[in-house]
């Protein structure tokens, strides 16, 4: 599982980095992967990116951890889940937006752009 989440990143990072310069050619695997993450808003794909690097990360409360207290997300233990800022862009503070891991190294993935009121899995892809 490790593996594949840390393809996964790095498949992100590199899909993000190539993004502007893909062609219509693309591999399928590519174009079915840019298709779903297609919800995510661009600086939420800066983030995954960070993630994957291990920072540095803009927002000192990067990477702390997520206590789940508004329960949606599945139970864990203490400690499982941590949070990301996702800039928003016009905002001084650090705006709604978040990407919360779980597991560690992560395993996981979740965006909220409602400050933790509801949540949407970032699908792992191949």
């Amino acid at each position: 599982m490790r593996r594949l989440t840390q393809a996964f990143l790095v498949f992100l990072l590199a899909a993000f980095t190539l993004l502007p310069a893909c062609s219509r050619e693309a591999p399928h695997n590519a174009a079915s992967t840019r298709s779903e993450l297609a919800w995510l808003p661009p600086e939420a794909l800066n983030t995954l990116a960070l993630i994957q690097r291990g920072g540095p990360f803009p927002y000192s409360k990067d990477g702390t951890t997520f206590f789940n207290r508004e329960g949606q997300l599945p139970r864990r233990s203490r400690g499982y889940y941590r949070e990301y800022t996702v800039p928003t862009p016009g905002e001084r503070t650090r705006g709604a937006q978040r990407i919360v891991t779980g597991g560690n190294p992560p395993e996981v993935f979740y965006y909220t752009a409602d400050h933790y009121r509801s949540f949407r899995r970032i699908p792992e892809t191949r």
